[in-house]
């Protein structure tokens, strides 16, 4: 991966200074890069994960809500979200009626143990420091047979692919960024993403890290290719 910084502290300022600075671009590229198709999908993983009426949601990484708003319709009027995000930035941006947002990261939750029928995390894996201690962090927030859901882009098997996806991650949508973006700091956002996604650990390891966390039933459904959704159950004891 290229130099963006020299180690996890400066990596982790680094996130948190492109993700403030971009936000108010966000929703808006991300609409339309995914033709508009974003809600629909991220709605449909959720229900495959099991989320449902009632539940008590964290969102970790919820950066401007887009994952948070989907699932805040599944759990309906009795359920509750908590959005966690490292980036004060991106959470202002989040407009979702009834969540609460709290800063924080996904190796340190400040949320109570057992609080939650429900974790989700939305492509932030590729930006975690230690993923071991990230799963131990869900583990401990999610009650004793709570679901997991972590939705992350997947490098494709084929060299083809991998050459399509970086054409387009590398191209095409840092062009459309710079288009369509207000702050200067956008399109280098978006041309960061193909390097965060080449980086990102496999998916056997992902299976692997899950069952070392404690976590049953690890698995991961695959959409077109390259949209991976792991999901698993915390340890009923």
């Amino acid at each position: 991966m290229p130099a963006y910084y020299a180690d996890e502290v400066e990596h982790r300022s680094f996130l948190r200074r492109i993700f403030d600075d971009t936000a108010v671009d966000y929703d808006r590229i991300e609409s339309v890069l995914a033709l508009g198709s974003g809600p629909w999908y991220r709605r449909q993983a959720l229900g495959r994960a099991g989320l449902g009426a009632g539940m008590h949601v964290v969102d970790v990484g919820c950066g401007t809500g887009l994952l948070a708003r989907e699932a805040m319709k599944l759990v309906g009027p009795g359920g509750s979200l908590t959005g966690v995000d490292p980036s004060p930035g991106m959470m202002a941006q989040a407009d979702v009626p009834g969540a609460r947002f709290v800063e924080g990261r996904a190796e340190s939750i400040p949320l109570p143990d057992a609080s939650a029928d429900f974790l989700s995390m939305g492509y932030a894996l590729r930006h975690i420091d230690d993923v071991n201690v990230a799963l131990a962090e869900f583990r401990r927030v999610l009650r004793p047979g709570g679901r997991l859901l972590v939705l992350e882009i997947t490098r494709p098997a084929t060299a083809f692919g991998r050459f399509m996806l970086r054409l387009y991650m590398r191209g095409y949508v840092p062009l459309v960024a710079r288009l369509l973006a207000r702050r200067q700091a956008t399109p280098r956002l978006f041309r960061y993403y193909w390097d965060t996604i080449d980086a990102c650990i496999t998916p056997p390891e992902v299976l692997a890290a899950l069952e070392r966390a404690g976590f049953s039933g690890a698995r991961r459904y695959v959409e077109l290719g390259i949209f991976s959704e792991y999901t698993a159950t915390a340890p009923t004891r």
